[in-house]
């Protein structure tokens, strides 16, 4: 009996996506429960599994966009399969995954300068130099100058192939004249670039970023933390508090727990826009954006003011973990109120990071840099982070956006703060 092989359905919104990769080769054996393919979406990553034992035909190639509920291929429940390869086979590439490379265009023909007469009297010098360099006769190249006289432009066209050329006969050379310059040769574009499809989560992405830009008055402002107390705090502890909880203290945490505190004394960061309506947000789930070969993505860590350190660290590293495995699922993806990016763990040292629409505020996160800093009228060498927060000016005032900041460099700069809420 066949069992058929459908697209799952990945949630209310999502109709469909790319067939992204098999996992199997088609007359493999297969076993109930085990991963087939990656489905990507304009949301997610994820995977197709077998629902019986047997052998796979596979009917629709990697690459593929599909339909939630299509037929990508079937199992002949029962029936004995190849042994599966010892790696996933590589996906097929479609037709229309990368268009042919355009053919090259002619390299023009070199022809000998012709000698200077009446005609060539007429040409201009930048022509002049273009034709001596590489042995283009202007006297070949159709002009559209004024008269019909060969420009700059036309040259240059000539040369690129974007303009026909006449066939000139070569002209006498004095006896005198030293030997042609060589003949410039176009290279060919073959295998010089090639051309692949948008994933439909990279198409999302850039969708959204331009709405940001488009629907918001975005505007950033900037601050620096010293980060030597919570680097001292996590020296003295991060070893007692990794045996103890089973992960390491890392930043995240200080920094989430001091924006749900900035956000508690400066509530329009915790708000968004509906049309003319603002929505006044009483909880704290903050998305953590994350970085992934397929791009980025924002999972949400629910409650962060009910969390201690231990379970926002415990949440960012699961998170991380599954967003590069392609295990993240829809829900945990939505529903954020403020967004923290942290470029930082990629050497970034200032950056506007763009709002994650619908939410008012994005606070980015920058590298480390031991810095001279004035401190008591004297010159201290701390290592400070630069803070950005970029926010939607519609709804909050430069006032609460700065202040904001200021609290989040406060509780950073005297992470006990955090502890008494204070």
């Amino acid at each position: 009996m066949a069992v058929e092989v459908k697209i799952p359905p990945m949630g209310e919104s999502i109709t469909g996506g790319l067939l992204a990769a098999w996992l199997v080769k088609s007359g493999d054996a297969v076993r109930k429960g085990q991963p087939l393919f990656s489905y990507e979406t304009d949301k997610v990553t994820s995977e197709g599994t077998a629902e019986v034992d047997g052998q796979i035909t596979i009917v629709v190639n990697a690459g593929t966009d599909v339909v939630v509920g299509q037929v990508v291929a079937s199992i002949e429940a029962g029936a004995a399969g190849n042994a599966p390869s010892a790696a996933p086979a590589p996906a097929a590439k479609p037709a229309a995954a990368s268009a042919p490379a355009a053919p090259a265009a002619p390299a023009p023909k070199a022809v000998p300068v012709a000698a200077k007469s009446g005609a060539a009297a007429e040409i201009s010098p930048a022509v002049r130099r273009i034709s001596e360099e590489t042995g283009l006769d202007p006297a070949g190249v159709e002009g559209t100058g004024k008269a019909g006289r060969v420009t700059k432009g036309d040259m240059l066209a000539a040369l690129s192939g974007q303009a026909p050329i006449r066939a000139v006969a070569p002209a006498a050379a004095p006896a005198a004249a030293s030997a042609p310059a060589a003949a410039v040769v176009i290279p060919s574009r073959d295998g010089r670039t090639s051309r692949k499809r948008m994933s439909p989560l990279r198409r999302k992405i850039a969708e959204r970023l331009v709405q940001a830009k488009s629907e918001t008055a975005m505007l950033t402002t900037f601050n620096e933390v010293n980060m030597a107390p919570v680097m001292e705090l996590r020296k003295r502890h991060g070893e007692e508090f990794l045996k103890k909880y089973g992960v390491k203290l890392g930043f995240m945490s200080f920094f989430v727990k001091a924006a749900v505190q900035a956000m508690k004394e400066v509530p329009a960061i915790n708000a968004q826009l509906d049309g003319e309506d603002i929505i006044e947000n009483h909880f704290y789930d903050i998305g953590v954006a994350v970085g992934t070969d397929k791009g980025l993505m924002v999972p949400v860590v629910r409650d962060c003011d009910q969390l201690n350190f231990a379970g926002i660290e415990k949440a960012i590293g699961d998170f991380g973990k599954r967003a590069r495995d392609g295990k993240i699922q829809l829900p945990e993806l939505q529903g954020g109120v403020f967004t923290i990016s942290n470029g930082g763990i990629y050497g970034s040292m200032l950056s506007t990071p763009i709002l994650n629409h619908p939410q008012a505020a994005i606070m980015g996160l920058h590298n480390i840099v031991e810095r001279p800093v004035a401190e008591n009228g004297q010159v201290v060498i701390r290592p400070i982070m630069y803070l950005a927060l970029s926010y939607d000016h519609r709804l909050i005032d430069g006032k609460e956006a700065v202040t904001f900041l200021v609290k989040v460099r406060q509780y950073i700069e005297d992470p006990q703060r955090l502890l008494f809420g204070v």
